[in-house]
C-alpha cells in the first residue's frame, strides 16, 4: 500500500511506528562511497557540518533554518528530524531524551516538496518542536505525492474514526501557505520553483489560499512578501535561502504565541 519504512533515526529509541518514505531515507543515508566526490552519506556530511557549526558559536544565540524545493525539501525535513532526534540543538545532548527549553529553534521551509512520512512522523516532528512552512502550488502535482490516496485525509473517518491502516497512511508536516498558478502553453511551470518565487514577489498575479489554521493573527503572507521583495541578493543560484531566513524568526515567535 506505501514504500513507508520505519526512519530508525532515534539512537535512543527506534520508534519503529515513525516511518519515512523509504527511497527519501536511502538518498539521505545511504553510502556515497563509490562516488568519487565524497566516501561518506548525505547525512553524515549534513550532520558534521550542521555539528560544526553549532560548536563554533556555542553560547551565541541561533536559530537552525532549512530550505529545499521539491525532493531537496523532503531532505530538509529528514535533516530537521535527524538533528532533533540526537539532541544536537539542545543544551543536553548528552540525554535527549530530555525535551528542554534550551534548545536551538529549528524551522523548514518547503517549496513544493513532497510528502515524507507517516501522521506519527508528523506528530514526532510536531513534539520535538520543529516547525514547517509549506508553500504549495494547489495544482503541483507533487505536492500531492506520496499518498495521492492513502494521507492524512484517509486515515480519518469523519473527523471521528481512525481505519486500522492509519499507521501506513502519509502526511504533510507544518502549516500551508497556498498558491494557485498554471499556464496552459507551459505546464511543467506549476513546479517550477522560480515561478513559485516570482508570485510571491508579484501579489497582484497571485491567487492565495490560506489555510484556517495558518497563524490567525499574523498576516503571513504579507509578511512572505515584504521578505521577499526586500532580499538584496533575489538573483543568486538559491532564491529561497534568502526569504526562509528572514522568515524564520516570524514563524518561531508566532509559535510561542500560539
Amino acid at each position: 500500500m506505501s514504500s513507508l519504512t520505519p526512519a530508525r533515526l532515534d539512537p535512543h529509541n527506534p520508534r519503529p511506528d515513525v516511518k519515512v518514505e523509504s527511497g527519501f531515507l536511502s538518498l539521505y543515508t545511504g553510502d556515497e562511497s563509490a562516488c568519487k566526490f565524497g566516501v561518506r552519506s548525505c547525512r553524515e556530511q549534513l550532520l558534521s557540518e550542521v555539528s560544526r557549526l553549532l560548536s563554533k558559536y556555542k553560547g551565541e544565540s541561533m536559530s537552525i533554518t532549512l530550505a529545499g524545493h521539491s525532493m531537496g525539501s523532503s531532505l530538509a525535513l529528514l535533516l530537521a528530524y535527524d538533528i532533533s532526534e540526537l539532541g544536537l540543538n539542545r543544551s543536553n545532548p548528552v540525554n535527549p531524551t530530555i525535551l528542554d527549553d534550551h534548545r536551538v529553534p529549528i524551522t523548514v521551509f518547503s517549496f513544493g516538496g513532497p510528502r515524507v512520512g507517516n501522521s506519527t512522523f508528523k506528530e514526532r516532528c510536531e513534539e520535538l518542536g520543529i516547525k514547517v512552512l509549506r508553500i504549495v502550488n494547489i495544482n503541483d502535482p507533487i505536492t500531492k505525492l506520496p499518498g495521492v490516496l492513502f494521507n492524512e485525509n484517509f486515515r480519518v473517518l469523519g473527523g471521528r474514526y481512525e481505519f486500522p491502516w492509519s499507521c501506513s497512511c502519509y502526511a504533510h508536516v507544518g502549516i500551508e501557505l497556498a498558491l494557485e498558478f498554471f499556464n496552459v502553453q507551459n505546464p511543467s511551470c506549476v513546479h517550477d520553483l522560480e515561478t513559485y518565487i516570482s508570485l510571491l514577489k508579484s501579489p497582484k498575479t497571485t491567487e492565495i489560499q490560506r489555510a484556517e489554521n495558518i497563524m490567525p493573527t499574523v498576516d503571513l503572507l504579507q509578511k512572505v512578501r515584504d521578505f521577499l521583495l526586500s532580499a538584496q541578493n533575489f538573483n543568486n543560484m538559491l532564491p529561497w535561502r534568502n526569504a526562509a531566513v528572514n522568515m524564520t524568526n516570524l514563524i518561531q515567535l508566532q509559535s510561542q504565541r500560539t
